[in-house]
């Protein structure tokens, strides 16, 4: 079926470095309405519908509350306030209120990481092994359905919406992890940056979309109707997906033969069979494995920090109202969309034509996004005085970050495709453990100054990006890896 597999098997191992696909066949030309594009936008719409329930309740929170907790923000501009405080209690008529302290509205936004630190190990394993349509799916049914119960869970008490809270996390934690797996089966060397950013990006959409209209559903029809309509939207997208979504192109019933068999040449060089055993003697030992997961993490810690201190800062230092404050919060969001899909685009363009091997494209994105966000992040605390400029700067910043995307943070699966869920997951416990630590700093660095706090909060998540840039350029590789290669068994 792929006559031309042996000829590039030798000058991948000859060149050993994944630059060597652009001797593949060329790709049919339909652009973005091949099936394999059309699998990444199906991904694009379910991690945007993910990320609308993974942050409907930050927003949500506002409303189920007592208006009192309003009064604590006194840098909230006066007039706005009221607005927002006259048009709530016309609302609260018609749906309940409830007196939670911030202790309490703490632990309930926080129980979405319960339990989730190490449930994307199996999750990544199981998916890579037996194949992530029916994981992504019932990952996606699941958390879709429980949002429908996120009223009457509160109604019923904290530890009832607590439980809810806890399985949605590691519903989403199943669509998040099991997703990648996909691509080791249809995500040709040459596309491989562009399909995933095009399916991950709809991340940045789903969180752009309920900052910008969270608010407002809330003010005008209440808060129950923020998981009521997100919570269809995920329903909708399942009916899509598992019809639609196969685990590999040979299965696909709609594909045209040509591009299964581009796809399935592409792919020859490298194994994509499951694999039942793991070499976790060699991943401990894999210095590129590890340059990867000091990137992701310190990635990670900055994105973190930034999700969950942006709204603060820009309502309390920049003295913007509530409503749009949650405006002004979404447009990083969209602007790092644009710049994952950009940074997919561009990367496989410089690798298709091989201005660039793809080590370098990897290091030289992952540069980009890194210096040009710290480049931003560390004169904000100087410029804070003007609002608009403030903005733009937390605009740009968070914006460079996209290209992250088409750097380390898929850099695994260059490195070691057989085992893509797997890794995945293992760097997903990660993810949760920067979402526990990161918020913890900024509260503490705040609390002791609440001026220099925010100039001490830009300064450490540069450092730290810069650092986990540093090891990456040293010790990053994008060429498949010998224990990945094939099947052993290692005893710890």
């Amino acid at each position: 079926m792929c006559p031309e597999a042996d000829a590039k098997t030798t000058v991948g191992d000859s060149s050993h470095d994944n630059s060597s696909v652009g001797t593949q066949a060329k790709p049919p030309r339909k652009g973005f309405w091949s099936v394999r594009h059309g699998l990444a936008f199906m991904l694009h719409i379910c991690n945007f519908s993910m990320y609308t329930q993974q942050l409907h309740l930050n927003i949500a929170i506002t409303a189920m509350v007592n208006q009192t907790a309003l009064e604590s923000q006194p840098n909230a501009s006066v007039d706005a306030q009221d607005d927002w405080t006259t048009t709530q209690e016309e609302v609260q008529a018609r749906v309940p209120t409830y007196d939670w302290n911030p202790e309490i509205k703490g632990i309930i936004l926080s129980s979405h990481n319960y339990g989730s630190i190490f449930a994307p190990l199996p999750v990544g394993y199981v998916a890579g092994v037996f194949g992530a349509k029916y994981v992504v799916g019932a990952g996606l049914f699941l958390t879709s359905f429980l949002t429908f119960f996120i009223p009457l869970s509160a109604d019923a008490g904290v530890a009832a919406l607590i439980v809810v809270r806890v399985i949605q996390g590691l519903s989403q934690d199943m669509v998040l992890t099991g997703q990648y797996s996909i691509w080791v089966r249809w995500a040709p060397p040459l596309e491989r940056s562009q399909l995933i950013s095009i399916a991950t990006s709809g991340a940045m959409l789903g969180s752009f979309l309920v900052y910008l209209v969270g608010g407002f559903i809330c003010q005008s029809i209440g808060w129950p109707y923020v998981f009521y309509i997100f919570g269809g939207i995920g329903c909708v997208c399942c009916l899509l997906w598992f019809p639609l979504a196969y685990d590999d192109p040979e299965h696909h019933p709609f594909i045209s033969a040509d591009e299964k068999r581009y796809i399935t040449c592409s792919l020859a060089h490298q194994d994509n069979s499951p694999g039942w055993s793991l070499p976790i003697k060699s991943m401990i030992k894999s210095l590129p494995l590890w340059a990867i997961l000091v990137s992701y993490i310190c990635q990670y810690f900055t994105t973190k920090m930034i999700l969950a201190y942006m709204p603060t800062y820009i309502n309390s230092v920049l003295q913007i109202n509530v409503r749009d404050s949650g405006i002004l919060s979404s447009l990083p969001f969209i602007a790092t969309w644009i710049t994952m899909m950009l940074g997919g685009l561009l990367a496989d363009f410089l690798l298709s034509r091989k201005i660039f091997r793809l080590v370098t494209i990897r290091k030289i994105f992952n540069a980009i996004g890194i210096l040009g966000s710290s480049a931003l992040f560390i004169p904000l605390h100087w410029v804070r005085f003007s609002r608009s400029t403030t903005i733009v700067f937390l605009v740009l910043a968070t914006a460079f970050t996209g290209f992250n995307q088409s750097g380390a943070l898929v850099n695994f699966i260059d490195v070691a495709p057989r085992y893509t869920s797997f890794l995945k997951g293992f760097f997903q416990m990660f993810v949760f453990i920067d979402g526990a630590i990161a918020p913890t700093i900024g509260g503490i660095l705040i609390n002791q100054d609440s001026v220099l706090g925010w100039r001490n909060i830009f300064l450490i998540v540069s450092s730290v990006n810069t650092f986990g840039l540093i090891v990456y350029l040293i010790l990053g590789q994008a060429h498949e890896q010998d224990w990945a290669k094939e099947e052993t068994v290692t005893h710890l």
